[in-house]
């Protein structure tokens, strides 16, 4: 049985969910707290966590899945980039790891609740069959949104969470941890861009393919006609839209446009030839079908683009056009769309090969 108004909090030691436990606290909860060591770095973050929910007054778990991460979340992270793909591993940990796990673990503690210290809001609203529906909302403030990385949690997920800090802008957070004697408990900084990835996640890579500048070193660079411009290090060392650190000098500027892992080669062509209005996305999933007025951000921190609701062109794709032009549509990374500041579906960048038999003629 839930005890009632009880929360269990994802706990990384660092600023914001230290907020979100005296918050949770204030309104009267009984807070439990929760961290997960999913990389060899969270041992630290753990002993972080247990120090603050020491100070705070409440009881804190630690749960080590790193196998668990590693199965889910790294493994499938060197897989989209063996495959010419670029990744966005929260948006995989989010559903299966993170908020599963704390999921679990408050029904094994009788946690009501679970919490974390996203910079987001949640909304409950009617849907098409008269049921509740909820949905992820951009937080406050517009620099620490983190919407875009939630699209795929479940809805019997979303039920149950609490973001304390949708409403709350980064400066007011530090200032309440200031008033509250937090500041120099909680741990100064933000959140690494990948987690399990302290440098370049080339190095990565490499620690985790041994072989792999052997199999891919020498690699061509070709044009958009498919001229061979020079060598590079290997397909999975590049990213669409990457200028710097190419390696090759052409007398103009030159930009990644597409990456062929069966040939191992990395087209490169000029800024102009990175601009579109169409796009292939993949798997997407939807809250309650697809309203009207969509717009949808193809990266963390793009602005949303308006744009047309998606259409089936078989292969498990779908076209979208979008109403003005955009940069740089990278395979592996999500495509989110918005009815005004509310998530309402997601999907995965497709590969592009092949768009332009479904764009039409103008």
């Amino acid at each position: 049985m839930f005890k009632e108004k009880s929360v269990l909090v994802g706990m990384s030691g660092g600023i914001d969910s230290t907020a979100v436990c005296s918050m949770l606290l204030e309104q009267g909860y009984r807070v439990e707290g929760l961290t997960l060591i999913t990389c060899d770095s969270g041992l630290r973050a753990a002993e972080d966590a247990a120090a603050l929910a020491a100070k705070l007054g409440i009881p804190h778990h630690v749960a080590d899945v790193r196998g668990e991460f590693r199965k889910l979340v790294i493994e499938p992270f060197i897989n989209e980039y063996m495959s010419g793909r670029t990744p966005n591993p929260c948006v995989n940990c989010n559903p299966t790891v993170k908020f599963s796990l704390l999921e679990k673990w408050a029904d094994k503690l009788g946690c009501d609740k679970i919490a974390t210290g996203h910079y987001v809001k949640k909304r409950e609203l009617a849907g098409n069959d008269g049921k509740s529906k909820y949905y992820i909302e951009t937080g406050d403030d517009d620099k620490k949104d983190q919407s875009y990385f939630l699209w795929r949690l479940t809805q019997q997920q979303l039920s149950r969470i609490i973001f304390p800090l949708g409403g709350w802008e980064k400066p007011d957070v530090l200032a309440y941890l200031k008033e509250h004697d937090l500041q120099s408990a909680a741990k100064e900084g933000e959140s690494m861009e990948v987690c399990f990835i302290p440098g370049d996640y080339r190095d990565f890579l490499r620690a985790n393919i041994p072989d792999i500048d052997k199999r891919l070193n020498g690699g061509l660079f070709v044009d958009c006609e498919g001229r061979t411009l020079g060598k590079h290090c290997g397909y999975p060392f590049y990213t669409i839209g990457q200028r710097k650190g190419l390696g090759i000098a052409l007398g103009h500027p030159a930009y990644v446009i597409k990456i062929n892992a069966s040939k191992n080669t990395v087209m490169l062509g000029s800024e102009e030839q990175l601009l579109t209005r169409y796009m292939l996305i993949e798997c997407p999933e939807w809250i309650d079908g697809i309203p009207g007025n969509i717009s949808v951000r193809v990266r963390y921190r793009s602005r949303p683009i308006a744009c047309d609701a998606p259409a089936s062109v078989g292969d498990g794709r779908w076209l979208v056009r979008l109403h003005e032009a955009v940069q740089a549509i990278t395979p592996g990374q999500s495509a989110v769309f918005y009815n005004g500041n509310t998530v309402v579906g997601g999907a995965f960048i497709a590969d592009q090969r092949g768009i332009n038999q479904w764009i039409p003629k103008e």
